[in-house]
């Protein structure tokens, strides 16, 4: 399977429990955190498809680290925890958790919860195409949002709908007209290549990390501008 599972754990006989049963069942990129930082951490260093999420870590409160999550990623989130009570799965849930699996449970139980999951993620996908997410950045097209590095950038009206429009076509190049022409609405303005230019510069001072050597703008000489990205959308 080529989903991603990031595990939130600090009990780490567990962990290498979770880490075998998911093995066995077929997923090869799997992650763990055993902390509430490294866990946001890691949702910044790689793309989650699902995670499994312990109440009661080091660092902080597992219904808190939910509602962190769920400020920058819309990613599945399963708590496992001890905490039993009905107002603890309330909490949970009205934190923005997708479901509440109590310990000690049954391995199969789990990868039964997290396959139906992910089966409806994989069913609802074109509505999750409102978000455009790379390994730096995420674009919300419904909110216009802008979120890098899990902090959210003010990113006025112009400088929004042409990020979005070129996140909404990656990997391909468009000309100064072409932008223009679709973001502007006119392809006959004068001086279009320089207002072109400055909402690029002024987007990669934004979204990348070094706006000197852009991993995600990139100016193909003669021919115009791109969005680079290889790891695709969600």
């Amino acid at each position: 399977m080529n989903d991603s599972i990031l595990i939130i754990e600090d009990e780490r006989g567990l962990i290498k429990m979770l880490k075998r049963l998911l093995d066995k069942e077929g997923f090869r990129e799997i992650y763990q955190a055993e902390t509430g930082s490294e866990a946001l951490k890691r949702l910044n260093e790689h793309r989650i498809d699902l995670i499994l999420l312990d109440v009661m870590l080091p660092d902080t409160d597992g219904f808190n680290l939910c509602q962190e999550i769920r400020e920058i990623s819309d990613v599945p989130i399963i708590f496992l925890t001890a905490r039993t009570t009905d107002i603890d799965k309330l909490t949970g849930f009205s934190m923005g958790g997708d479901d509440y699996i109590t310990k000690p449970f049954n391995p199969l139980e789990v990868a039964a919860r997290i396959k139906a999951i992910l089966h409806r993620q994989r069913r609802t996908m074109p509505e999750r195409s409102k978000v455009f997410q790379t390994d730096n950045f995420v674009l919300y097209y419904d909110q216009a949002k802008l979120m890098v590095d899990g902090k959210e950038i003010k990113c006025p009206a112009k400088e929004f709908q042409l990020l979005k429009f070129l996140c909404q076509h990656p990997n391909q190049v468009f000309s100064v007209d072409q932008l223009y022409e679709n973001v502007w609405g006119d392809y006959s303005m004068v001086g279009k290549e320089n207002t072109v230019m400055v909402h690029i510069r002024r987007l990669r001072q934004k979204i990348e990390k070094d706006p000197k050597h852009p991993q995600y703008l990139k100016n193909v000489r003669g021919l115009g501008y791109m969005l680079e990205n290889q790891r695709g959308s969600q």
